[in-house]
């Protein structure tokens, strides 16, 4: 029996098909079920032109699109095109597969009439309610004939939606019993609503003047899951009507995919060390140097702490706390690894965009990563001695960049929130630091998410400067915790774990 999982972005290592997290999870997903022998099958879309590349007038960000990679071609075998309605007009659809032993993602590309062709273009990138509707309206319906014409629908064990964008194939092809929802975020972008006519016209049903996905979501699935056991109480809060239904599986990471080739091995053989963990991260180093020197001639990581804020730039994600950091103290024996993309109208993000790139012209020791994605994550991860992990506590439904840097034996300094409470023990395999906060506090209107912030933002500094300190003083203890969290998130963070608690004992 096949299990399906549909989302709205997955980052797989061709394509760019992804704008951030989710994409990463459900890339790590694929990848892991294939190696365990799962039917799995991934419904997806093909955004022809990526999300969001940046370059550089002085300070000022400026967006283009991406541009696939031509290896894209290589990885990626067009099937056969079918057809869908979308506005009372018949829509060409062109799936992609990616294949990987029983497992696979298929994306769909809208090919005509021109119209159409802009829900398939880049990843969130919407000009108006209507086509984000005819988007995701795009993606059910795709996966509505896909599902019955080419895979069966008695060939089907379960259909994971994740994200509520996911959920209108609730209505194109109602399944009693076999669809179950994954809530990412407790966000508003995660929760999208829509036009009662919208849905009307679309789906031939009119089930409200407006209708919240998630809401209607959560009504029809059989259950729902969050990924933290933190994200069960806000999530429950945020949507009350649904206790009984939502159910914590915490996220996990593709170890193969993100762990150092040599970090694994020794570990999986027993023989892991201070010592020879300590040996793999010099050379891992020289390579994060390399990769460094792309973007700032003259870049040596000798004798420092090498420690990022590396993630997409947004408010509740914190940037500024790094930021604010470094202009208070950027003559530390500290090199600072920034990196990460704003959504291209997100005025906050491309402010912080502005941030840190005016930290990289200024300061020796700072680089701005602009252009941060998978094959660029995982040499940061592997070089770094810190990672920094800084959402406002409530906001974060999981995060796993612990969970990579952690493998490969970078512990974290992270706020309370996400899994980060579950797998960091404060001082032995990374530290914490902040309130954990389990009501949904608006960081934009509430006033109190200002107080917090300073407040949090005077413990964060304190705390940082004290791991320094640490570092510059007493090695071998910060090499301990780096081995603690090696041996932690090599077991804890396996998504293995996440896919048996998901799909074994339905399977």
């Amino acid at each position: 029996m096949v299990i399906v999982s549909i989302t709205p972005e997955i980052a797989l290592d061709e394509p760019y098909t992804y704008a951030g997290g989710l994409g990463v999870l459900e890339g790590d997903k694929l990848y892991t079920a294939a190696r365990m022998g799962l039917e799995y099958l991934v419904l997806s879309l093909f955004y022809r032109r990526g999300y969001v590349n940046y370059r550089f007038d002085g300070e000022t960000p400026i967006s283009a699109p991406q541009r696939q990679p031509s290896i894209v071609w290589k990885a990626l075998e067009p099937e056969e095109e079918f057809s869908i309605s979308l506005r009372g007009e018949e829509v060409i659809v062109r799936p992609w597969s990616y294949t990987l032993g029983p497992a696979k993602a298929v994306l769909f590309e809208s090919v005509c009439p021109k119209w159409a062709r802009i829900l398939t273009d880049q990843v969130y990138i919407e000009n108006s309610i209507e086509e984000q509707f005819l988007r995701y309206a795009f993606l059910a319906k795709s996966s509505t004939y896909y599902l019955r014409e080419r895979i069966g629908l008695e060939n089907i064990s379960v259909i994971d939606l994740q994200e509520a964008h996911t959920a209108l194939i609730l209505l194109s092809m109602p399944l009693e019993n076999r669809y179950r929802l994954v809530i990412h975020t407790p966000g508003p972008w995660g929760h999208p609503g829509f036009p009662g006519d919208f849905i009307a016209r679309e789906f031939g049903a009119f089930i409200g003047d407006y209708v919240v996905l998630t809401e209607m979501a959560l009504e029809r699935v059989r259950e729902a899951f969050v990924v933290s056991s933190k994200q069960q109480d806000v999530i429950r809060k945020v949507f009350p009507r649904f206790l009984g239904k939502i159910k914590p599986v915490t996220n996990g990471i593709d170890i193969e995919r993100w762990c150092n080739p040599a970090i694994l091995k020794i570990y999986r053989e027993g023989s892991l060390t201070s010592e020879k963990l300590l040996e793999i991260k010099k050379a891992a180093k020289k390579d994060l140097e390399a990769l460094l020197k792309r973007y700032k001639e003259n870049v040596s990581l000798n004798d420092y702490l090498v420690l990022s804020w590396t993630r997409r730039l947004a408010r509740y994600k914190r940037p500024d706390f790094i930021a604010r950091f470094i202009e208070d103290h950027s003559d530390l024996n500290v090199f600072f690894i920034l990196g990460g993309k704003p959504h291209p109208r997100d005025n906050d993000g491309l402010g912080y965009a502005r941030w840190f790139r005016k930290l990289h012209l200024r300061l020796n020791n700072v680089v701005y990563i602009h252009d941060y994605n998978v094959p660029i994550a995982k040499k940061i991860f592997q070089g770094i001695d810190l990672l920094l992990f800084t959402p406002f506590s409530g906001w974060e439904a999981c995060g796993t960049s612990y969970m990579k840097a952690g493998i490969n034996g970078a512990p974290t300094l992270s706020s309370r929130d996400g899994g980060a409470l579950e797998l960091i023990k404060d001082g032995v395999n990374g530290w914490l630091f902040g309130e954990d906060i389990r009501d949904f506090i608006d960081i934009y209107n509430d006033p109190r998410a200002k107080e917090i912030n300073e407040r949090e933002y005077k413990e964060f500094e304190k705390k940082l400067l004290s791991i320094i300190d640490l570092y510059n003083s007493d090695k071998e203890k910060f090499l301990e915790i780096s081995m603690n969290a090696v041996k932690t998130f090599a077991q804890a963070a396996d998504i293995k774990n996440v896919l048996r608690k998901y799909y074994i004992r339905d399977h």
